[in-house]
């Protein structure tokens, strides 16, 4: 398992594939922009190609890092995709968060060729890719996960399998969930604090030792007060990741009531041309 690809040198994808190099695995990269790509290259040596099929040529893992459903259809299955570069017993893994549908549909053709997939979406952002420290869930065979979670180590702190294929498109749905929720619940907590006149520095220090600590208000907590919003995942993309769970809650009966709402105050965001504003900008719809 020394021989990788990575496709997508996006904000995740470069520093996630810098990792695998650093560790010492073989990568070859792959990006749309093959500026970028020789750039990495440059950074952290390796190979650039110019297909993703020649990128997975000869690989053990192939790993994806891309856009949306889209994008990855177009990367695995278009002309000159990964796909079809591809041996038997080559192992393809998804960090894209997208569909529990794609990695259904994704696995179905892959074991038509004796391929193996799992879906692993990410979490932890920007910084989190940059600093080796992501939590990745997994949907696919146990026996498969084994083999690529010591590879995942290079840039994951944690990575767990959740089930079957699609499990862990669903548990990163449950994760933007949650994230929203307490990214409005801080919004309005610290907009409260201005308005009384505290002193957020301090505010911030006290309570994020207790019942309202969350790694949100220790890493975004000063800079939401300070209306600062250049720090990585985009409204733009966390709107695509909640319209996707949006779907599946459809589908199972799910309540999402107040998620949409919050969807609906990004929404606002947007509309104040906060489109690529990081996801804490929830506090920018409360004047200061």
């Amino acid at each position: 398992m020394n021989k990788v690809a990575f496709i997508g040198l996006g904000v995740m994808g470069y520093p996630m594939a810098g990792h695998l190099a650093k560790a010492g695995f073989d990568v070859c990269v792959y990006n749309r922009t093959q500026a970028k790509a020789k750039k990495w290259v440059e950074e952290f040596g390796g190979r650039a190609a110019e297909t993703p099929k020649l990128a997975a040529k000869n690989c053990d893992i192939v790993f994806t890092c891309v856009g949306n459903d889209h994008d990855v259809r177009s990367v695995v299955l278009g002309e000159d995709g990964v796909i079809s570069g591809l041996t038997e017993e080559t192992i393809l893994v998804d960090h894209t968060t997208a569909s529990a549908e794609l990695a259904r549909e994704l696995s179905s053709i892959a074991q038509k060729q004796n391929i193996h997939f799992i879906d692993a979406p990410v979490s932890g952002g920007q910084a989190g890719a940059e600093n080796g420290v992501l939590t990745v869930m997994c949907g696919g065979e146990q026996s498969v996960f084994l083999k690529i979670q010591p590879v995942m180590a290079a840039y994951a702190q944690f990575s767990q399998l959740m089930g079957e294929v699609g499990s862990g498109q669903l548990a990163k749905m449950v994760n933007q969930i949650c994230f929203v929720n307490t990214v409005q619940g801080l919004a309005e907590g610290l907009n409260f604090a201005q308005k009384a006149g505290l002193d957020t520095n301090k505010l911030l220090e006290t309570i994020s030792k207790g019942a309202a600590g969350s790694w949100q208000m220790d890493n975004r907590g000063v800079t939401m007060c300070d209306r600062e919003f250049d720090f990585g995942f985009a409204v733009d993309w966390l709107r695509k990741d909640l319209g996707m769970a949006f779907e599946e809650a459809e589908k199972i009966g799910a309540d999402l009531t107040i998620t949409k709402q919050l969807d609906g105050y990004y929404e606002e965001v947007q509309a104040m041309g906060g489109n690529r504003w990081d996801t804490s900008s929830l506090i920018a719809r409360f004047k200061k």
